[in-house]
């Protein structure tokens, strides 16, 4: 009933904030989807490209002429937190040769880099004069690290929340632990809950990096809901949304941000 009611509200609040679901030729074997989500006045101050965790599915369709998709992951449901900030967003969904989910494999490798760089080619033309921002949660932060390396100055920075660092026994792939943070050209942001219970995404490799990279560290919110390594936890910063956002929102403005939410 709880996801129900959850699904109701997301397309609810998806007539509410005028999102569309853009769909490009990426490949000449796929297509890439994403849903638009724009401020409700003037131009956006930046735009953030959200990668979602998980295999990055969230099934974006059109159900009796209404948007639909998987509402919980911690950047889908906070899609509006920045667009009340001045940011337009593009969740990005698992393109169409991956619908199923994406692996870790895919997600760092070549053909999602060359959609990712197809969707922020599309962005520049709709929003021009807006930063574009690589955003990732989780198992998103494989795609916004692999894409932000490979697409230089073509977006201006890149932001990673929950962060995987270590392999897990049931999903072995790629990590970021040995990543070379270095080679992405754009300025890099961490954020990362202090109580994240994933073993995949300790919080402590996040703050290992706080010596180079600016860091912002999330404590308490609301009694978890999930389990550790899903969204509706300190995970996916439950209870803590709005700060969190704030946080990051700023940092992209170039406004001063809260580094330690508590």
């Amino acid at each position: 009933m709880r996801s129900l009611l959850t699904a109701i509200l997301g397309i609810i609040a998806g007539l509410a904030h005028g999102q569309e679901i853009i769909t490009l030729t990426a490949r000449a074997d796929a297509t890439q989807s994403y849903l638009l989500v724009k401020p409700s006045a003037g131009s956006p101050q930046a735009v953030g490209v959200l990668f979602p965790g998980g295999g990055g599915s969230i099934r974006l369709r059109m159900e009796g002429g209404r948007i639909a998709f998987g509402p919980n992951n911690f950047l889908v449901r906070t899609r509006t937190l920045f667009t009340e900030r001045g940011v337009a967003v593009a969740v990005m969904d698992a393109p169409s040769d991956e619908s199923s989910g994406m692996s870790d494999d895919f997600r760092t490798g070549d053909k999602h880099v060359s959609d990712i760089r197809t969707v922020v080619a599309d962005l520049a033309k709709r929003f021009p004069g807006s930063p574009v921002f690589l955003i990732g949660t989780s198992r998103g932060t494989l795609s916004a690290a692999y894409a932000g390396r490979a697409l230089g100055r073509d977006v201006s920075g890149t932001i990673l929340t929950s962060a995987i660092y270590r392999q897990s026994a049931k999903r072995p792939g790629p990590t970021l632990s040995g990543f070379d943070f270095g080679a992405i050209a754009s300025p890099l942001l961490v954020v990362h809950h202090r109580d994240d219970a994933c073993r995949v995404t300790p919080y402590g490799e996040a703050q290992r990096l706080a010596g180079k990279y600016p860091l912002i560290s999330v404590s308490g919110g609301k009694t978890p809901e999930s389990e550790p390594c899903e969204a509706l936890s300190a995970h996916g910063y439950l209870g803590k949304e709005e700060e969190t956002v704030e946080a990051i929102v700023n940092w992209m403005l170039k406004k001063p941000y809260r580094s330690e939410i508590n």
